[in-house]
């Protein structure tokens, strides 16, 4: 062999090898795509939120006069009776100005029963009758006065409850306004939490719409408390430094198991009904907006802006600009520009749904 001719068999052979590899690269830059179409069925959204448990009514019990504290007829944490003696401020100072009010009504009493006769008898004038008789209302007010204050020493359980600490002892010296004990009545228990407000519009957008979100309490050792609560109140306003807004839950407690100042974990559950789900992998975003490639019959991808509802684990809930018809690329969106037309494959939507979800759990 001349070469020649060894020349030109290399020459040819390169080309060749060339030409393989450029109708290689070809083939898979024009691969084939998967689609799918948006599934529609009922789902829900779960979030969980760090909280705080509080009594429906804690309050503090404050001496309403001063005194030695006589007795204490309860106990640390022991649950109390509404109207059940609680504490005894030594009453004797205050019981000796009732018996004197009371001998200061009857003495004024007496006058003013006196000065009406001779003002029936036209002795004295009618304007005499009148300052007799203030002077009676006058000592029956000190009267009633001074049984309101002997009343003071002597604290009752405004509502049925639980003790919490003792901070005085019997035989202290206390003020009007100190602080004796608190008091809890745990019968239900308020449960509050924080939440943004992207996440605050989507619960209104699903109340609007009848769906009521369950609560679940997980307590601070794990377990998730046997009742089921309800959201009750939000607050009026944001917080301006954490964007957040506070939520109350309402949950019975007749058992007593939950307690004031209390942490845990709310789980709140929003049903989505008639929701429509699409792949979070399937969109990509531009300027804080969600896009997809929606594929027609011909195979021409276009990009399509579409409106997110609620956010979900590996899906989003599509609120605008899909149907359950439309077909949208599944993966290798960026290989992929507006309007070109490429080779697809059709997944079946509920078995990518399905995929999602075990990735999930």
């Amino acid at each position: 062999m001349t070469k020649h001719h060894a020349y030109a068999l290399g020459l040819l052979a390169t080309l060749c090898l060339t030409a393989c590899h450029s109708a290689s690269e070809k083939q898979e830059a024009s691969g084939v795509f998967e689609i799918t179409n948006p599934v529609r069925k009922d789902t829900e959204s779960t979030r969980e939120y760090v909280c705080q448990i509080r009594a429906i009514q804690h309050i503090e019990l404050r001496a309403l006069e001063s005194g030695y504290l006589q007795s204490i007829f309860v106990d640390e944490g022991q649950f109390v009776h509404r109207g059940e003696r609680m504490f005894q401020i030594l009453p004797s100072i205050y019981q000796a100005d009732l018996q004197k009010a009371a001998a200061e009504t009857s003495f004024a009493q007496i006058e003013y029963d006196n000065t009406k006769k001779l003002a029936d008898g036209k002795v004295v004038s009618p304007n005499e009758l009148a300052l007799a008789k203030a002077k009676l209302q006058k000592a029956q007010a000190e009267q009633s006065l001074a049984k309101v204050h002997l009343g003071f020493t002597e604290i009752k359980a405004p509502f049925d409850g639980i003790m919490d600490r003792l901070r005085v002892r019997r035989g202290s010296l206390v003020d009007e306004g100190d602080l004796l004990s608190t008091l809890s009545d745990n019968s239900k228990m308020w449960v509050y939490f924080n939440v943004n407000e992207s996440e605050y519009l989507d619960y209104k957008a699903q109340a609007a719409k009848g769906s009521v979100p369950t609560v679940q309490l997980v307590m601070a050792n794990g377990k998730t408390f046997e009742h089921i609560g309800k959201v009750e109140t939000i607050e009026a306003d944001f917080n301006n430094e954490t964007g957040t807004i506070a939520f109350r839950a309402t949950f019975p407690n007749a058992e007593g198991l939950l307690r004031h100042g209390e942490t845990g974990k709310v789980i709140m559950t929003t049903p989505l009904k008639d929701a429509l789900l699409i792949p979070q992998k399937a969109t990509y975003e531009i300027m804080d907006k969600k896009y997809v490639f929606v594929v027609g019959k011909d195979g021409v991808a276009h990009a399509r802006q579409i409106v997110i509802g609620t956010e979900l684990p590996h899906v989003f809930v599509i609120d605008r600009g899909l149907t359950v018809k439309d077909e949208i690329l599944l993966d290798g969106l960026r290989k992929v520009r507006d309007g070109e037309k490429i080779e697809t494959k059709h997944v079946d939507p509920n078995e990518v749904m399905a995929h999602l979800q075990s990735e999930a759990s």
